[in-house]
């Protein structure tokens, strides 16, 4: 009686298009209730993060506090009702009633008022640079859900060909044509391949709750995210790099509290000048039975408190925004570097896997399928082919996630449009 050969089903499990191809699209499982929930688009991502996100909300606050300290800033002195009577005997009392009126002097309004315009303007850029944090986290971890959405794809591909490969090499020992030992190998193997998936599948949870949790969402009302992750961004070009770190962020952030610390500084510098009370008023004598007019000057005199010390703390936080200033650069400039490097290197790496590596292990995948077709290979070096392949895709997602997450970083770093209007 024709027996079907054991080979033939290798080899039409080896031309499958599945396996034989790296793609990067998100496939069609069976549906499912997660199924029925609509695929999220990073725009969509980037929007919910915007609008939700508390990070953001608690900088929009900041502005509206420093937006009220302007307005106070701005407040000139009341003035004061004073009324005093002098003996409480109606024949002989005096009684004088005043209108005291504080005048600033040394210019103290004025730069309280530019303390203030400066703490706006650190809380503006505050919360555009918070804004952009946000985009730049919003990008990263939806490239991480991408990443982990194909990595679980690809453990159930290596799954169902691992179960496979154990089913006929359960019939194959049946049929007396392989030992048990490479049976048991066989289904240690599918072992391996679905602790794979499982980890793969809590790796794809986490990096949705990743994701969700940038605007609060904990339900995770979304079933997965769409897009490719074939196609690194184009790594920058050093001169252009070098031409917007003066307008990095954090730069201008730093920049700002430095201006802000000084005008601090000139408000302590404008507390040392006293202020003048005017008064006026009138006086009623009623034992001489007559009104009096009573007009009058009063200054501190700065003997014991000139707000030195109130002076000096201002001015040395001043040197150490500016020390901030430098240490913002040389982290900035750090920084910026190690996210050129990954970007580059995640060029280099997906570069080399998808020109040579993947095609190598491809080929040594079908050279195996085809050797053990003739009976040169064993069932097992077929099975570890297969799982090089693999191994390699996944290298090539890591890659490719690694290099969304730096050009995410580099953007974030040297900021984007919306902070240098």
């Amino acid at each position: 009686m024709y027996k079907f050969p054991y080979w033939l089903g290798l080899a039409c499990l080896l031309a499958n298009p599945a396996a034989a191809q790296f793609s990067v699209a998100t496939p069609s499982p069976a549906r499912t209730v997660a199924d029925e929930q609509p695929l999220l688009s990073l725009p969509a991502a980037q929007a919910l993060a915007l609008e939700k996100n508390a990070g953001i909300a608690a900088a929009g606050n900041e502005v509206k506090a420093t937006e009220g300290a302007l307005q106070q800033a701005g407040a000139r002195p009341n003035p004061e009702l004073a009324a005093t009577m002098e003996d409480t005997r109606k024949s002989t009392r005096t009684t004088t009633y005043q209108l005291n009126q504080a005048i600033e002097l040394g210019g103290k309004r004025g730069a309280r008022m530019d303390a203030a315009e400066r703490g706006r303007d650190a809380a503006m850029l505050e919360l555009a640079v918070k804004r952009g944090e946000i985009r730049s986290a919003v990008t990263t971890a939806y490239f991480g859900v991408l990443g982990a959405q194909e990595r679980q794809r690809l453990a159930q591909e290596t799954l169902k060909l691992a179960t496979t490969a154990a089913g006929m090499a359960t019939r194959r020992v049946s049929a007396g044509k392989i030992s048990p030992v490479e049976e048991t190998k066989a289904r240690v193997v599918e072992s391996s391949a679905r602790l794979e998936l499982n980890q793969a599948a809590s790796e794809l949870i986490t990096a949705r709750k990743r994701l969700a949790a940038l605007w609060g969402d904990n339900a995770l009302r979304y079933a997965n995210v769409e897009g490719r992750l074939d196609g690194l961004p184009a790594l920058p070009e050093i001169a252009d790099i070098v031409a917007r770190v003066p307008n990095a962020p954090v730069l201008r952030l730093a920049k700002i509290e430095v201006t802000r610390r000084q005008a601090l500084a000139r408000v302590e510098s404008s507390k040392r000048v006293p202020d003048l009370t005017v008064s006026l008023g009138r006086k009623r004598d009623e034992e001489a039975r007559r009104n009096m007019w009573v007009i009058g000057v009063s200054v501190p005199l700065p003997l014991f408190d000139s707000n030195q010390g109130n002076l000096r703390e201002a001015l040395s936080r001043t040197d150490k925004a500016r020390d901030e200033l430098q240490l913002a650069e040389n982290r900035l400039d750090l920084e910026v570097a190690e996210a050129y490097e990954r970007l580059r290197n995640a060029h280099q790496e997906a570069g080399a896997l998808q020109q040579d590596i993947l095609p190598a292990a491809q080929s040594a995948y079908d050279a195996a399928g085809k050797g053990f077709e003739l009976g040169k290979f064993s069932f097992l070096e077929v099975l570890d082919a297969q799982r090089t392949l693999f191994q390699a895709k996944l290298q090539h997602l890591r890659a490719l996630s690694q290099g969304h997450g730096a050009a995410a970083d580099i953007d974030h770093l040297l900021g984007d449009d919306e902070l240098t209007k």
